[in-house]
Formats: structure tokens, sequence, C-alpha cells
């Protein structure tokens, strides 16, 4: 069972995009979610992901995660989601050494850019890179679960969420 810790943004500009060394097309649906536990089967290119995480502090997570069939993971996200399927292209950045995941929301999310960083502590310190806006790690409504939920195109302020 891994702990994970990591850090949320909104992303400002789109200068990231020039340091981008790896993307992929993520779709995402919920069977279970609420404020400390999400239940939720990911497809990724040609697989099939099922992540159980449980929220232990604002930004650490007790996490399990399993391969599954494609074909179920598939009938999973399609019948058994609940709310909107959440899809996103997930790109990885390269910055000041560390790895960052930029994630570019799609459908019913469009519009909304995040940024995360994975930490071995929650302590730990980092670079920011000059495109990151404001911290938004204990907002539980930009949560991929959240959004899910209560899409960003529903939100009434979207028009006013800038990094």
């Amino acid at each position: 069972m891994n702990i994970e810790i990591e850090r949320r943004f909104l992303v400002c500009g789109a200068v990231w995009r020039k340091q981008v060394v790896d993307r992929e097309l993520l779709r995402q649906g919920y069977l279970a979610a609420d404020e400390k536990k999400v239940i939720r089967v990911r497809l990724a290119g040609d697989k099939g992901i099922l992540t159980i995480k449980q929220t232990l502090t604002g930004m650490s997570r007790r996490e399990l995660e399993y391969t599954i069939p494609f074909r179920d993971a598939c009938f999973l996200v399609a019948e058994m989601s609940c709310g909107y399927v959440v899809e996103k292209i997930r790109y990885r950045v390269d910055y000041a050494g560390k790895f960052w995941v930029v994630d570019e929301f799609l459908k019913e999310n469009a519009g909304l850019v995040v940024a995360e960083i994975e930490l071995a502590r929650e302590e730990e310190d980092f670079a920011p890179p000059p495109w990151l806006g404001r911290e938004v790690t204990k907002e539980v409504r930009f949560s991929n679960a959240a959004l899910s939920r209560q899409p960003f195109s529903l939100w009434p302020d979207r028009d006013t969420i800038t990094g």
C-alpha cells in the first residue's frame, strides 16, 4: 500500500508546453467517492486501472492500485460510473529535475488546467515553475472525483478561475 503525497496548482499560460516530455489521454469514472475515499477506474491507452484512495490529510492519501482487464474497465467506466466521466490529456513536464503532471481537462471540464507534483514527504521543498498559479491542493472541488459530480463547465465562477 502506497502513501501518495501531492500538491495541486492551477496553471497560467502555455509556456509549460515547451517542457512536455510525454502525454497520454485518460478517461476515468468514479464508482464511489466522498470526502474521505474514492474508488476510480481509469482507461489509459489499452490499460484498465482500478484505484482506491483514502484521504489521510489535505495532501496525503493511502492508495491501492490494480491493473484490471481493459474490457472490464471500459464496462465499469461506461456503465457503472457515478456522474460524468472525467477526460483529460495528462502531460509529463520536466522542470528543475522534477517531473510534474499537467492535466488539461476535456469535455465538461474543458478550460481547466491543473498541475500536480508528487512529493516524498509533506514538508518537501521544490522549485515552483513560473507557470504555476494558485495552489488548490486543499480545495476539494478541484479533485477529479469532485469534477465528476460538479464539472467545471457548471461552476458559476468558472470565468474568474485563473492561475
